[in-house]
């Protein structure tokens, strides 16, 4: 069996952290799980280690965290995880089975979001129809062939769609597969906002992205709505 390196990127993920490293500590045919905190200001980073996780630390950016964490790894294969998900306890099995095809650099899980919000709802009902369109994001779970990874340049330090772009770029090299196991994750981003608004939003970043426009101008762009939106969410959870 293939030899996996989990890789999570990090911020101020103290209250979800814990969970997921016990929940992913399960899971059976894993190598390592690297957590790479991009500047934690809470417990995230001793909480991690105290799970049995090895923590690197850089600077922020998911590119940059993914980026490091690849390059601290020694697997053969490389799974990039969000610090609010959680796999079955056969995911890695999956991942072997699908890489056992020699055509395939890499792929994705499908996905459920939590809770029973509306928010969690939708997204779950949705994101089918985003896989169908080719549209797949780092919550889903990538992994890749260490080689594949390597030859292609790794994740670039963008400050968002990081992970279409490396999709984008693997699937140049071969065969790109979305398994039907499912990860659950977190709509946390989508609670305590507008989701029709926040998804109104970022449905429009994505076109400027498919329409040429570079990530690190859309980073400019985006970075302002997502500070004021975390700066609601924050209020909102305090009330």
């Amino acid at each position: 069996m293939a030899r996996i390196s989990l890789i999570i990127p990090a911020l101020n993920e103290e209250r979800s952290i814990g969970e997921t490293l016990d929940s992913l500590s399960r899971v059976h045919g894993i190598e390592e799980t690297i957590v790479v905190d991009g500047g934690s200001s809470d417990l995230t980073v001793s909480i991690a280690e105290s799970h049995g996780a090895h923590v690197i630390q850089t600077g922020r950016g998911r590119g940059i965290q993914l980026h490091a964490g690849a390059a601290a790894s020694s697997g053969d294969v490389l799974w990039f995880l969000h610090a609010d998900t959680s796999a079955p306890l056969d995911a890695a099995e999956h991942i072997a089975a699908a890489l056992t095809a020699p055509n395939v650099a890499g792929g994705n899980f499908a996905l459920v979001f939590n809770g029973g919000t509306r928010p969690a709802r939708v997204l779950t009902r949705a994101y089918p129809h985003f896989r169908r369109l080719g549209l797949c994001y780092g919550d889903s779970g990538i992994f890749v062939r260490r080689n594949v990874y390597e030859a292609i340049g790794g994740f670039q330090p963008y400050p968002i769609f990081e992970d279409l772009d490396l999709i984008k770029r693997l699937k140049k090299r071969g065969r790109f597969v979305h398994l039907d196991c499912a990860l659950t994750t977190s709509s946390r981003r989508f609670e305590g906002r507008s989701f029709t608004w926040t998804f109104a939003r970022w449905t429009g970043m994505q076109v400027l992205y498919w329409a040429g426009v570079h990530p690190n101008r859309l980073g400019r762009i985006y970075a302002p709505i997502r500070s004021a939106a975390s700066t609601t969410a924050e209020k909102n959870v305090r009330a």
